[in-house]
């Protein structure tokens, strides 16, 4: 069977990870890299692919099945009309835009036309987001009460060395970090409704914050916290915690397990180890509770969105996270900014 070719736009870091994901796939290949870069028509030359400067010259001398946008923020809304005009579907790299309006202005542009169009949080394909969803779906843990959610870890120098952007202001972790988390708890807990935030630079010094504490409310009425921070020896994050990518040390290496804590008014939930806690019999602080585990599959996130979206280009299935989907996470971020910003 023919195999659907995928042209990347953005060869960085994270473009660099689709084209490995695609020399790998059985059913896509890597047809073409777009990317201004010396760097990036050496890595065109290395993979065997055809090259263009700009996102037009693709559109103009090759038609691939599918796009992938691995390009900064700021471009995504461009690209993805591009791409939309043409009639190929793409996927768009997360965060969906740099700001709410572009993100607002695409979500309205892309209604005037039928391509569908995948953004990349790709956390939500993971065993242990799908079960936990699932679990929490099926009334496990009754009304949702409160949330504890981290994501901590420790950025060395040579990170923000590599990288000057990421010591102004849009390179911190909330733009970069927190757009993850802030998806990952409405795909679980359903639409946040209300923020209030306090973020600190005490450390880093950079134009950019370091830490930041946020309290949230939740259309169901639950509350939550949820702590930030690049600067923080606790590998109390998604990465450090879940597995899922091997670059970083799990669980095995420091022995913590979780990031998420999710309480209802009738048990409780782990996230990613997918722990349950209940009572036996009548709901008592003084009684004894049964703990419990979920099974989640090894399965590699990317691969799985890699899969679904071939699955989007060939019609046999629709976005499991649209546009639309996606900007109210980043909706979320700009009410932390807000907050952070107003004080309110």
């Amino acid at each position: 069977m023919k195999k659907l070719s995928i042209a990347l736009v953005g060869a960085g870091q994270i473009g660099r990870q689709h084209a490995d994901l695609l020399t790998n796939n059985n059913r896509a290949c890597l047809s073409a890299i777009v990317d201004i870069t010396p760097e990036a028509s050496a890595f065109a030359k290395q993979k065997g692919v055809l090259y263009f400067e700009t996102l037009t010259a693709l559109l103009a001398n090759h038609k691939p099945d599918g796009i992938i946008l691995a390009t900064p923020n700021s471009f995504h809304v461009a690209e993805a009309l591009l791409c939309a005009q043409a009639g190929i579907p793409a996927l768009i790299e997360k965060p969906l835009a740099d700001t709410v309006e572009a993100g607002e202005y695409l979500v309205r542009k892309l209604l005037e036309t039928k391509t569908p169009m995948l953004v990349g949080h790709h956390r939500r394909y993971g065993s242990a987001l799908q079960t936990a969803q699932k679990y929490i779906a099926d009334g496990h843990l009754g009304t949702l009460v409160t949330l504890i959610g981290s994501s901590q870890f420790y950025k060395p120098d040579a990170y923000f060395e590599e990288g000057p952007r990421r010591k102004e202001q849009g390179g911190g972790p909330i733009l970069i970090n927190l757009i993850h988390e802030m998806d990952n708890l409405r795909f679980l807990c359903g639409e946040i409704t209300f923020v209030q935030a306090m973020a600190s630079k005490a450390v880093r010094k950079f134009a950019v914050e370091d830490t930041v504490v946020l309290s949230l409310r939740f259309a169901s009425g639950m509350l939550g916290t949820f702590t930030l921070s690049d600067t923080a020896v606790l590998p109390m994050s998604w990465e450090q915690t879940s597995g899922e990518d091997k670059a970083y040390a799990g669980p095995s290496n420091h022995g913590i397990t979780d990031c998420y804590y999710i309480a209802g008014t009738h048990g409780s939930l782990a996230i990613p180890s997918l722990r349950t806690w209940q009572y036996e019999g009548e709901r008592n602080w003084w009684s004894a509770l049964r703990t419990g585990q979920l099974i989640k599959d090894e399965t590699d996130p990317l691969v799985s969105q890699l899969n679904h979206f071939c699955d989007i280009i060939d019609a046999k299935a629709t976005p499991m996270v649209t546009p639309a989907d996606a900007l109210a996470s980043l909706r979320v971020i700009q009410a932390v900014q807000q907050a952070i910003r107003k004080g309110e």
